[in-house]
């Protein structure tokens, strides 16, 4: 599947279509379930593995690095370090959520430590905290200067703020790439402000949130009482007259090629100006299987016609 690979622009990385989140891992996936998912995914020609220091103790109040340990025994058992791409992000994880040189570069050492390597593939910035952009820029320079990382990274800026920490260098430290959430429903502010940018400065993207928190997947009643999963504060404000018009046209374009909606809003992701390679996370490899159809799915013109149509921000309080 080597023909699929795409190139992060600016850089040498060659990226599958699809990067898999590992989110989920030593959070609602062990590492005894993460194996198996980790194993496919390579089979069938993946090599790029996205997590967080944050991954899961921001959300569970446990230390943090969860999913980079869980990520990292893979790695040795597997011996699989040179076949895999591995972004981490600092700046969310409870503690260390900032932007600060010493942070960033106490989180770098942790990560390597976890992950069982000696240097990250992309290490995002992982949020925007109004941090002074020359120290956080300066900080990610030292870093790439010493081989620990490749390339440097941000998530979640607004478009002001990337500016100018793209303005701040030129240098080796320079972000690369860009991890916006983005998708059928989440098309803005990102198209209007950031994909522009991303386009003028080269960076690659790769949308996170690709499937809405699981909405998107078509698995979840679009009305009714409210849902009781894992992510339905989520899920909740999709679901209006809006996200049921996307659903349902992502159920037409599925049956047409006999694929899950799930693959469609991927495959539509991926097919975006700018995007390098979409994010999903699984649970199970049979999910996995179900999403790396997008990577051979080709929409044709009305297929984009209608699910942009039924995927169009509304104006502001219209929901």
């Amino acid at each position: 599947m080597n023909d699929l690979m795409r190139t992060v622009p600016g850089t040498d990385l060659r990226v599958h279509p699809l990067g898999l989140g590992g989110n989920v891992f030593g959070f609602n996936v062990d590492e005894a379930a993460a194996f198996p998912i980790l194993d496919a995914y390579v089979e069938a020609g993946g090599n790029l593995v996205d997590t967080a220091d944050s991954y899961c103790g921001a959300w569970t109040g446990g230390p943090g690095g969860e999913s980079e340990t869980v990520i990292g025994s893979w790695l040795r058992s597997r011996r699989s370090r040179d076949r895999i791409l591995i972004s981490t992000k600092v700046g969310q994880l409870p503690g260390r959520d900032n932007l600060r040189a010493a942070t960033i570069v106490a989180a770098c050492e942790d990560a390597l430590r976890r992950l069982g390597t000696d240097h990250l593939d992309l290490f995002y910035a992982h949020e925007d905290h109004g941090d002074p952009t020359d120290e956080t820029v300066a900080a990610f320079e030292s870093l790439v200067a010493a081989g620990k990382v490749r390339y440097a990274a941000a998530s979640n800026y607004g478009p002001d703020r990337l500016r100018e920490a793209l303005d701040a260098t030129t240098g080796p430290g320079r972000f690369a790439a860009l991890q916006p959430r983005y998708n059928l429903m989440d098309r803005e502010p990102f198209e209007s402000t950031l994909a522009p940018l991303a386009a003028e400065r080269g960076l690659g993207v790769f949308p996170w949130f690709g499937l809405a928190a699981g909405f998107l997947t078509g698995k979840h009643p679009t009305t009714g009482p409210a849902l009781e999963v894992l992510r339905a504060p989520y899920v909740e404000e999709y679901r209006t007259p809006r996200g049921q018009r996307v659903v349902d046209a992502l159920r037409v374009v599925a049956a047409r090629h006999a694929v899950t909606p799930a693959a469609v809003a991927l495959a539509w992701l991926a097919s975006r100006p700018t995007v390098v390679a979409p994010l999903a996370s699984v649970t199970s490899t049979a999910q996995l299987d179900e999403l790396l159809v997008m990577t051979t799915l080709r929409l044709d013109p009305a297929d984009e016609i209608l699910l942009d149509a039924a995927s169009a921000p509304e104006p502001a309080g219209v929901r």
